[in-house]
Formats: C-alpha cells, structure tokens, sequence
C-alpha cells in the first residue's frame, strides 16, 4: 500500500507540474477506489494534498516568470471565499450523488478541452477585473463542494476569458489552487477523521512529481499534453458514471 500511495502520489503532482491542474481529477477517485476512503474523507485529503503540491509548483513556475500574481490574487481571493462557504455542502449529498456530479463535471471539462482550439491568448492590459471575481467564484465553488482543486478548469478561464496566454496560465493556475484549497480543506475539517500517514505519502511523493512536471512542462507541446489529458479526464469519467449512477437510481 506505501508504494501504491507514492505511486500516486507522484503522478498527481507530476500533472500538477505540467498542466497547472488536474490534481483532484485524479486524486479523489484514486482514494476512493484504490485506496478505500469514503468521498467525504476523500475531498478533505485531497485539499490537502492538492494544495502543497500546487503550491511548490507555483513557486516553481513563478521562478522562470509563468505567473500572473496579480490576477491570482484577485481570481484565488473570491473563490477562497465561495470554496469556504460551500465546503459544508458536500455533506448534505449522498457519496453516489457527489461521485456522479463529479464524474459529469469531468466529461463536460474534457470534452472542452478535447474540441478547445490551441489558440495563445495574451493578457490586457487591464483585463476585466468583474469577470475575473466571478470566474473565480465559480471556481471556489466547486472546490468547496466536489474537493477539486480546479486547475482543469482555471486554466482554460484563464486563457480563454482573462487572456492569459498558456504558459502563464499554468502557474497562475497552480497559485490559485492553492488559495482554493487553502480555505476549502479549513471548511472541510470540521467532523472529518483524517489519515495523516497517507496524506503524508501522497504529498511527498507528490513534490517530487511537481518538481519533474515543472521542469517538463518547459519542454514539451502543451496542445499535445492538454489533448491527452482531456481523454484520460473522459475516460475516468465514463467509469465513474458506469459505477455510480446505477447506484444512484435505484
């Protein structure tokens, strides 16, 4: 079980690293599934581990000029505040619902990303601070309820209604995932049991994955890797779906 935890926990943060996101995607099914958590404790682990992560590969980003502090502050500030309001939310919902709409948000993500042209944004001047609050609202609101860090859908925000082009929007993404995280790990603490142990293997495992992520990240095609991850997001997702909607509906 340690090596499958490092395992993991090492691919995790080497998407994190490449992509600015995705994380969650597969950190929350993985405890799951692989692990045997409950979605509950599953969210609230994955905050955690998602957060430090993301925020070593910000730092990491950050350092060669991929990051936009400005506009993740003020993206990340508004969804640390709705990530911690809707946080408690999550326990009103049965395990089958939160997996089901979990598994729905990722087919629609990962259909956008697939048919989404690679098209390099670059930011304004002054970019309408109106809608980068509420984006990252949004954003913050999923975080609370479905415990995605939700790169896989800031990134994409970023570039296509903020400007940013691709190659900052993957640091911005990570700085911003760390806030969310932040503040949606704080909601979720409250009558949650946490395995320590595990939460610490994943994220060491996980440093170490953003650490290559990030230096890879400098040297390959970002529309090759954003294709591929968009078909392994839909893939999960399918499986998901199959597993619990069934559930769900009887």
């Amino acid at each position: 079980m340690i090596l499958l935890d490092l395992g993991l926990g090492f691919v995790i943060g080497l998407i994190l690293g490449l992509l600015g996101g995705g994380g969650s995607i597969l950190t929350v099914p993985a405890l799951v599934y692989l692990v045997g958590q409950s979605p509950q404790m599953a969210v609230t682990a994955s905050l955690a581990i998602v957060g430090i992560n993301s925020g070593l590969g910000a730092w990491l980003h950050g350092r060669h000029g991929a990051l936009n502090g400005r506009i993740a502050l003020i993206f990340g500030g508004s969804g640390m505040i709705t990530s911690y309001l809707a946080a408690g939310l999550s326990k009103q919902f049965a395990p089958e619902a939160l997996m089901v709409a979990f598994a729905g948000l990722m087919l629609v993500v990962g259909w956008v990303l697939v048919t989404h042209k690679n098209t390099q944004a670059s930011v304004a001047c002054d970019p309408h601070w109106a809608k980068v609050i509420a984006s990252g609202a949004g954003v913050g609101l999923l975080t609370g309820v479905l415990g995605v860090g939700g790169g896989f859908l800031i990134v994409p925000t970023l570039v296509m209604v903020v400007g940013l082009p691709f190659h900052q929007a993957i640091g911005t993404s990570l700085l911003v995932i760390t806030m969310n995280s932040l503040a949606g790990f704080m909601g979720h603490l409250h009558g949650v049991s946490l395995d320590l142990i595990l939460i610490a293997l994943f994220v060491m495992a996980g440093l170490v994955g953003t650490l290559a992520g990030s230096r890879l990240a400098r040297h390959l095609d970002s529309g090759q890797l954003r294709q591929g991850f968009a078909l392994m997001v839909i893939a999960l997702s399918l499986f998901l779906l199959a597993d619990n909607l069934p559930k769900l509906l009887i």
